[in-house]
């Protein structure tokens, strides 16, 4: 457990000597009192924001598969999540919601807030993100289809460049089942209402 440790103070230590010298390169005095100590608190902060690189979808579900007594959809609604988008280093953040038609098992339903947080809490593009999200689901399940709809809103859109403060943007992605049937796909959509 120690080399875990101090394997995680290595690299927050190296993530902040690149801060600090962001700070400096940004023409800050990193030595005056409100910033002595913001290299490694933002490093920290970054560790913990793509804590998603260090988890895997078969760690996250384990211990929570069930046997299915239904084949009926089961959707958890309004996830919030909070990533960071790849091209800017800057928050998006949002809501996700997640359904599934079972197989032989059905999962814990925290385990998929479980998941999504997995996905997030790395440098992303929310087109992959609905899309890992819903295959890595697929594939730890085995069931006969899932469904993830994603909304987010996107500081790298508000804080910069074009400036559009309302704009929020949706993706969703599918498999199974919920790729070819029609009435499906309205149930899942109509249960976000």
């Amino acid at each position: 457990m120690n080399s875990v440790k101090d394997n995680e103070s290595e690299i927050i230590d190296k993530i902040a000597s690149h801060y600090k010298a962001i700070l400096e390169l940004l023409g800050e005095d990193v030595s005056r009192e409100g910033l002595l100590k913001t290299p490694v608190r933002a490093a920290k902060a970054m560790y913990y924001a793509t804590r998603g690189y260090r988890q895997n979808a078969q760690d996250v579900i384990h211990g929570a598969l069930f046997k299915a007594e239904s084949h009926s959809m089961v959707m958890v609604r309004d996830i919030e999540f909070y990533s960071l988008c790849e091209h800017h280093i800057l928050p998006f953040f949002g809501h996700v919601s997640v359904a599934y038609i079972p197989g032989d098992r059905i999962v814990g339903i925290s385990k998929l807030a479980r998941m999504v947080d997995m996905y997030a809490r790395r440098l992303q593009v929310q087109e992959r993100f609905a899309s890992q999200l819903c295959e890595a689901l697929q594939d730890a399940l085995g069931c006969e289809g899932v469904i993830v709809q994603c909304t987010a809103r996107h500081m790298c859109m508000m804080m910069r460049g074009v400036q559009k403060q309302d704009s929020e943007t949706v993706t969703i992605a599918s498999t199974g089942v919920f790729d070819g049937n029609v009435n499906l796909r309205n149930e899942f959509f109509s249960s976000l209402k």
